[in-house]
């Protein structure tokens, strides 16, 4: 697959490895073609390999005490996981199924550990990304936990890349509201709520499904200060 290597240029733990050595990073990964909607893994498998997103996107969820599911992360080009099964063996808390078709590069740990042996500064970075991933999750859970709907999705909605607009700046969302809630941890008819009195207030406004303008921008980060 011409494009594999960006499953390695494109991964922050791969960074500090020289073009050569990236290469031989390159050169053990293995293609995996998904269509959309099939799963990867369900919470509770044993996961044998480091997933690169290379193209399309994969969800993560975790299944509600009410036999619902709740959305905890989306995963973009260059986004990877089964760095915590790597280095601690531990099974994921988690089911990732393919938005889309999708292509992931597989690392198998097995070919992994070769590796790490000789670029011991992958090990590094793999800890320092796992590190961070904790304190991102532990930082929204103690949003969804303590802020009101309307905060947490004026977080989102910041977090979130604009485009200059003549009337403010546009935002298309990568996601449909139903996930959106589900990410923010909350219902689609709360998500309502906070966007109609954000649009009320005359911060935003709705331009179809997927895409919101902001007519205020120094009022919503306001919001969250």
């Amino acid at each position: 697959m011409s494009s594999l290597p960006v499953c390695v240029s494109r991964v922050p733990i791969f960074a500090g490895l020289t073009p050569v050595e990236q290469r031989e990073v390159h050169d053990v990964a293995r293609p995996r073609r998904l269509p959309d909607g099939e799963t990867v893994y369900v919470e509770g498998d044993r996961v044998a390999s480091l997933l690169v997103v290379n193209s399309g996107r994969l969800r993560l969820t975790r299944s509600s005490p009410d036999g619902g599911e709740h959305l905890l992360r989306v995963l973009d080009a260059g986004d990877f996981i089964g760095v915590e099964s790597f280095l601690t063996g531990a099974t994921p808390g988690h089911t990732a199924t393919a938005m889309g078709a999708t292509v992931l590069c597989e690392f198998r740990h097995a070919d992994l550990q070769p590796l790490l042996d000789a670029h011991p500064g992958v090990g590094v970075a793999m800890l320092a990304t796992l590190a961070t991933q904790l304190s991102r999750t532990e930082e929204r859970l103690t949003a969804q936990t303590l802020a009101p709907v309307e905060r947490r999705l004026v977080g989102y909605l910041l977090d979130l890349p604009a485009q200059p607009h003549a009337d403010g700046l546009l935002i298309e969302l990568p996601l449909s509201k139903k996930d959106i809630a589900s990410y923010l941890g909350t219902t689609p008819e709360s998500l309502s709520r906070s966007l109609r009195a954000l649009a009320d207030a005359g911060i935003v406004e709705s331009r179809g499904k997927r895409e919101l303008l902001v007519r205020d921008a120094a009022a919503l980060d306001d919001l969250v200060r």
